[in-house]
């Protein structure tokens, strides 16, 4: 992952891509193994164009690469609580409806977030929530019921949390009754408390790394995405993901195009295309997590509707928190406890 290529700076007239004789090109950067394995390359079939494609392991990176507004990127998939920073700090690029119709496709709720009700700077791409994995055989302190039993010295060098710290100071946040996305700085700091008592107990904040860890059975139970846990279950049948009974997120990665991007309309035509059902069913298939596409969902067989891993019933889904942008100063605070808690 994080392949990286040297990005050739075009002829004057040529930015847009489309001069006569000459390939459209379009730059895309996506989170790592989170695209079918023929999206690219059937885009850029039917469209006559070039797609140059990399790839980021998170939010932090993303914005790395993208905050000096000179990145070469056109279309970039943030999660839902970093449209908002995105689009104060100028880096994002209105959408056009007109040319996004496949928006009609989407399901209600996704058709109208709460991060960007008008869908005015976002598509809406693939959702997953954080919970629990374990492996039901070998993990002996019983099936992980809410984060607490995440605190349980039985899980001792083999738990994994991610390494992430809207989650790990969620499932703090979670344990202690308060709010999964809590912006209370002394909230922060009592969750902080509980981080380093459990740090102990961690063998290591990892994320994607985990499924593999999991299906071998060096690790036993995890703090983890559905998506990751389900290729977990995919290879290591058992293990076993669950929504704890108290607060967890819900993630959603959207589609967005930069300012930067003098390749807006293509762009568009690419997002479009990733709101087609049978392109978002055919991703979601691919990378095992949750479309937003109704059509597409409604294309999937029962038994992937039915997965609950994926796609929680409706009163799991009433226990789970959209984390939206925290106040600048609160975000401060929470990384300097995060690194105090890693670097201690």
């Amino acid at each position: 992952m994080n392949r990286r290529r040297v990005f050739l700076l075009a002829v004057p007239g040529a930015l847009a891509g489309c001069m006569k004789g000459q390939t459209r090109r379009l730059n895309v950067m996506n989170w790592g193994d989170y695209i079918g394995s023929t999206t690219i390359r059937d885009f850029e079939r039917e469209f006559q164009v070039k797609v140059r494609y990399g790839t980021y392991e998170n939010n932090e990176e993303l914005f790395g690469k993208v905050m000096g507004g000179n990145s070469g990127w056109d279309v970039v998939f943030p999660t839902q609580n970093r449209v908002a920073p995105m689009r104060q700090l100028g880096l994002l690029a209105p959408l056009e409806h007109r040319r996004l119709p496949g928006l009609a496709n989407l399901f209600a709720r996704f058709q109208k977030p709460l991060w960007d009700p008008s869908l005015e700077w976002c598509v809406p791409y693939m959702w997953t929530t954080s919970g629990i994995a374990y492996n039901s055989r070998l993990y002996h302190a019983g099936a992980p019921e809410s984060w607490k039993d995440l605190w349980d010295e039985r899980a001792r060098g083999k738990l994994t949390m991610l390494d992430d710290v809207d989650d790990v100071f969620g499932a703090a946040l979670a344990k202690l009754g308060y709010a999964y996305n809590s912006a209370n700085p002394e909230h922060l700091r009592r969750a902080q408390q509980e981080i380093i008592t459990q740090k102990r107990l961690v063998r290591a904040y990892i994320s994607t790394e985990a499924r593999d860890q999991m299906v071998a059975g060096d690790v036993l139970v995890a703090q983890t995405f559905a998506t990751t846990a389900q290729l977990a279950i995919d290879g290591n049948a058992d293990v076993v993901y669950r929504h704890p009974k108290d607060a967890f997120a819900v993630y959603c990665d959207c589609g967005v195009i930069l300012r930067e991007s003098k390749r807006t309309e293509l762009a568009h035509e690419f997002l479009n295309y990733t709101l087609r059902p049978d392109v978002s069913a055919k991703i979601a298939q691919t990378i095992r997590t949750a479309t937003p596409n109704e059509k597409a969902f409604a294309s999937l067989a029962a038994s992937e509707q039915a997965n609950a891993t994926l796609y929680p019933a409706s009163e799991v889904l009433d226990r789970a928190e959209w984390p939206l942008p925290l106040p600048p100063e609160i975000v401060r605070l929470r990384d300097r406890l995060w690194t105090e808690v890693k670097a201690g």
